[in-house]
């Protein structure tokens, strides 16, 4: 499938997907969302890629929400089969066995905001801008806005951020546990890009193990999130990394992980 909204590119075991739209400040359509799908499938059947960064092409925008040029067209089976659309998406996103980081330089409002909470974390530049403004325009948000923003900062900074549809910046998204790190703009993608070779370094079985823990345990109770930690600790054990890592610290050398999944 040949690309027209969106780049996909390699570097090493890093994937990078970019929304290239820039005219419409990267917005999304349902083009974007099949090819989005499309390159999913293939880092999903890649076994080289252990890292995915998601970013926007041009300085001005992440992803600025939704193409309402499209949208305003929609009858209500219309935009009910795009919402889901675009939270199956997400939640593909979520699941994927590799960390995915969100490269957030300039507006990612509404679907922006929402596709970089579908990530594991998100770096920004100082110039990025974040928000649900779907109020504004008299709808809610319709990619898990409302659903991924309480459980990242509270039920009640969510509502205000929704309920307001006020646009906060990049350091304010950090206050509120929304991002991770703030950088200088002429720095975030070599930061970025430090990071996700630094992950991409790590054993995939420890880092399938640890992305799994956290996502699945986080909605249930202790005992039962502690429970499936043990279940990955024991997978880890027996893993062809597991057993590189120990063997390498007992033997004073830096470990060389294949990244095997059996």
């Amino acid at each position: 499938m040949g690309y027209e909204n969106i780049i996909y590119e390699k570097d090493g075991n890093v994937a990078v997907i970019k929304f290239n739209r820039p005219k419409a400040l990267n917005a999304i359509n349902p083009d974007v969302l099949d090819e989005l799908e499309d390159a999913l499938e293939k880092i999903e059947q890649d076994k080289e890629v252990r890292v995915l960064v998601l970013t926007g092409e041009g300085e001005k925008a992440f992803v600025a929400g939704a193409d309402i040029s499209v949208m305003v067209n929609y009858n209500p089976l219309q935009g009910y089969n795009f919402s889901r659309r675009g939270q199956d998406l997400l939640f593909k996103i979520e699941s994927l066995p590799i960390p995915v980081i969100a490269c957030v330089n300039g507006f990612a409002l509404g679907g922006g905001t929402e596709i970089a909470m579908a990530c594991d974390f998100i770096y920004a530049s100082e110039n990025a801008k974040f928000g649900q403004p779907e109020i504004n325009l008299g709808i809610v948000p319709g990619f898990g806005g409302t659903q991924r923003l309480a459980r990242l900062v509270g039920k009640g900074m969510a509502k205000e951020l929704c309920m307001t549809g006020v646009i906060i910046n990049a350091e304010e998204a950090k206050q509120i546990g929304l991002v991770n790190k703030v950088f200088p703009p002429d720095k975030l993608w070599e930061e970025t890009m430090k990071t996700a070779q630094l992950l991409a370094s790590k054993g995939r079985v420890a880092m399938r193990g640890v992305k799994y823990c956290i996502d699945r345990g986080f909605d249930v109770d202790l005992r039962t999130g502690c429970y499936l930690e043990a279940d990955a600790f024991s997978i880890c054990m027996s893993s062809p990394d597991g057993k590189e890592g120990l063997s390498a610290f007992l033997e004073k050398r830096k470990p060389q992980f294949k990244g095997e999944l059996s």
